[in-house]
């Protein structure tokens, strides 16, 4: 297959959703072996239903994938709407290797998974996980360090409903995904819908998800040095624009995870975030809307780009539910920019709530992977 075989419609009748689907995938070449499928969650209820009549009709047996509240397919980003896209790829069996639903914490990976991860320099996994589990980055970090030689991106499933996932069997609570081994080229990258603002600061002062000083100055001080008097002034306006970059240990600028300033308090100078802060690390903060998520995001194509020698065969795409038409003033942006860069080529993904790269759960950022 010179390209990955895609489809994708929006219907409100499953049936009429389905049979258009399976005509437009047309005849299913022999070496075809993986399915990757995301859903609206319009039809959580019937995602067995859904994958019972693809495996039927396709003769595949393999299938990975995701409910969710938006679905991503060619140039179009139907969120809120109901729809299917579908992606059938021709990657030899050797190579890769499901991974059923892990919950617990403290449950070893199972170990013919872990001799196969071994067997290989270099294991890219596409996950796909629950919002609802009550430790979802410890869930993430055991991970880390289970699967060995393991370089994981995907995204957390989202939904009105119940957060399914797929993995040959469909799954809900926990993590679970695909494992490609080194035979199978991809490239993957990540865009933040943030720029940054000023400098990084080390955190000297900090309790919980509460900073007291940066750089051994009152923290708030330093946040107004750096973004202006807004986040003082106006602060109801200020959260929806100004954002904290916790940066990742012996990182660029590049690679932090942003989260909410969901409190401050004027006189003690402090602010709080919505995660955890710890002493010695790092922060930036950071400007989001649409102009800086759009600059971003040509940064990430543009290093993608340079370093594709063909034309992908396929690709998924994970947002984040604050993009789309959260962020960008018309409909399929991200796609559309996706197309403008890199060309014409099979392209399924989804809305999350949360988004994977590097082991790392991210907010507010776009993952795309690619196969080459």
């Amino acid at each position: 297959m010179e390209q990955f075989i895609y489809a994708y419609a929006s219907r409100k009748d499953l049936d009429q959703l389905l049979d258009y689907c399976i005509i437009q995938l047309g005849d299913i070449p022999a070496e075809a072996t993986l399915g990757f499928i995301y859903i609206s969650d319009h039809f959580s209820e019937q995602f067995a239903t859904i994958i019972h009549r693809l495996k039927s009709a396709t003769g595949i047996e393999h299938w990975t994938g995701s409910v969710a509240m938006g679905v991503i397919a060619g140039h179009h980003e139907y969120y809120n709407q109901p729809a299917i896209a579908i992606m059938l790829a021709d990657i030899n069996e050797a190579d890769f290797r499901l991974l059923p639903n892990q919950t617990q914490l403290t449950s070893p990976i199972n170990s013919k998974l872990t001799n196969w991860c071994n067997s290989n320099t270099f294991n890219c996994g596409l996950i796909h996980g629950d919002p609802t589990h009550n430790d979802f980055q410890g869930l993430l970090m055991h991970l880390d360090t289970q699967l060995p030689n393991a370089f994981l991106i995907g995204g957390v499933s989202s939904s009105h409903q119940m957060h399914y996932q797929l993995a040959d069997n469909i799954y809900y609570g926990g993590i679970s995904g695909i494992l490609f081994s080194d035979q199978v080229p991809i490239m993957s990258n990540l865009t933040q819908g943030c720029l940054p603002i000023g400098n990084r600061h080390l955190i000297t002062q900090a309790d919980q998800n509460i900073a007291y000083t940066l750089d051994h100055k009152p923290a708030l001080e330093v946040l107004s040095d750096d973004v202006g008097d807004i986040i003082q002034h106006d602060w109801n306006n200020a959260t929806g624009l100004i954002f904290a970059g916790l940066l990742q240990p012996h990182s660029d600028l590049n690679d932090y995870t942003v989260r909410q300033i969901i409190g401050l308090d004027l006189n003690e100078k402090f602010f709080a975030i919505a995660d955890q802060l710890e002493t010695d690390d790092e922060i930036i903060f950071c400007s989001r809307d649409a102009d800086s998520a759009i600059e971003d995001m040509r940064r990430m194509l543009l290093q993608l780009k340079s370093r594709l020698t063909t034309a992908p065969k396929g690709g998924i795409y994970i947002s984040c539910m604050g993009r789309g038409p959260q962020q960008f003033n018309e409909p399929s942006q991200e796609t559309g920019l996706i197309r403008e860069i890199l060309g014409d080529f099979p392209l399924i993904g989804f809305f999350a709530n949360g988004e994977i790269h590097k082991n790392t759960l991210y907010g507010f950022t776009g993952v795309l992977c690619l196969f080459n």
